[in-house]
């Protein structure tokens, strides 16, 4: 996965967001997960340590950092010297505090950084404990000093990290659903269930999403685009009509006579470079006008093309969307079933002469394995249950080998 990285904010900077100004300490956080940009990742250790810091700064070279840092970074002191601190379970720190003095920041095994923290003798006091670099949590020195509140940001490039980022942080508050239902008859222990009504639950929306819905953000993105790609035999393509239109008025629809998939053929014609392309490959290089009702060369940007799943009873059709995959540069539907200057009569041959079907072979060699010893009622038993199993490429021709 991309490099992510997840910057946690607690309420007192969500007040700072709307408006509020809060300096107490709040007890519980919330959380924002940021995707970056491609241009903006963070690719390497050295990328981290200008973004990241897990250090006390130099008091004298930016005092304010410092008394920030003092107040809103530090953990602890927890251990023996707190163990009432909330970190604290079973006699040990949760958050694996204090961590270990580190040279240069790297990453583990699993993934995580490990942040630089080096023994310089910079230190904080609190309660009367001297904390040093090993107690500080990761953040972001312009985002502490913007907000001034707790902010704990962490670099994040691993596959375990999927589950937290989308389960636990987008998981909204508990709720509980309660119903008062009154009963008449005081004897009456049998409580009609009212299936429906269980069954029906409105949708929750968080705090958050709520918000985010309000500013009208992007809920979700799809890059790169992927296009749709529609194919018919020839002369059945789909129209769409009412019930009171005129058949004529119907069949003389621009859509009808020039769908996305005739529209390619077309284009074929007349331009070079889109006969290089299969169908599935055009919309790499070529654009779907659909006012215009054709295909168009590319300026920026491409799109995935998908052909839609054909079931291989639907017969030629199945064929024709296998061929597909693998012809470049038709103009019309004979140069599709056409292999090596031959015209193959349908879709099906035309799969078998450029090999891509299977010559069941194997299922002749069955057969006539079986013939060695079985009845003749067996051996039609066995052609049906290949029939009925759908696996034969060609059954006419395994019929008439055997």
């Amino acid at each position: 996965m991309g490099v992510t990285q997840v910057i946690y904010i607690n309420n007192a900077l969500l007040n700072c967001l709307y408006g509020g100004v809060s300096k107490a300490r709040p007890t519980s956080c919330s959380y924002i997960c940021l995707f970056m940009h491609s241009d903006y990742k963070l690719p390497t250790i050295e990328h981290i340590d200008r973004v990241i810091s897990a250090e006390i700064p130099n008091k004298d070279d930016d005092p304010e950092l410092y008394a920030l840092v003092s107040e809103f970074i530090m953990h602890g002191p927890c251990g023996s010297d707190n163990p009432k601190f909330p970190c604290m379970i079973d006699n040990k720190c949760s958050k694996n505090s204090p961590k270990t003095f580190t040279e240069h920041t790297s990453v583990d095994e699993n993934g995580y950084p490990i942040y630089r923290r080096r023994n310089d003798g910079s230190f904080v006091e609190k309660s009367g404990v001297k904390l040093d670099n090993r107690s500080v949590v990761p953040y972001h020195k312009l985002l502490l000093k913007r907000y001034q509140a707790h902010i704990n940001v962490d670099w994040c490039n691993q596959g375990g990290s999927i589950k937290y980022l989308f389960k636990y942080i987008n998981k909204g508050p508990d709720r509980a659903t309660v119903a008062v239902v009154p009963n008449n008859n005081a004897d009456d222990k049998d409580d009609v269930v009212d299936e429906i009504k269980n069954y029906y639950d409105c949708r929750y929306l968080s705090a958050c999403e709520a918000s985010w819905c309000i500013f009208k953000f992007d809920v979700h993105f799809r890059t790169p685009y992927v296009l749709r790609l529609p194919f018919h035999l020839p002369g059945q393509q789909n129209v769409v009509y009412g019930a009171d239109d005129d058949i004529e008025d119907v069949l003389n629809k621009q859509c009808v006579s020039s769908s996305m998939f005739l529209a390619w053929m077309e284009c074929n014609k007349h331009n070079k470079e889109a006969r290089k392309l299969s169908y599935v490959e055009f919309p790499t290089k070529f654009i779907w006008k659909l006012k215009e009702r054709c295909w168009k060369p590319r300026e920026k940007g491409f799109s995935i093309g998908r052909i839609h799943i054909v079931s291989p009873n639907v017969g030629e059709a199945y064929f024709l969307r296998i061929l597909l995959n693998k012809v470049k540069g038709p103009k019309c539907f004979v140069d599709i079933r056409t292999v090596n200057g031959h015209v193959c009569a349908t879709f099906r041959e035309a799969c078998y002469a450029l090999g891509l079907l299977e010559d069941d072979r194997e299922y002749i060699d069955a057969i006539e394995e079986a013939s060695h010893s079985g009845s003749r009622y067996y051996l039609r038993y066995l052609f049906a249950t290949m029939l009925k199993s759908n696996s034969l490429s060609r059954p006419y021709f395994v019929w008439e080998k055997t």
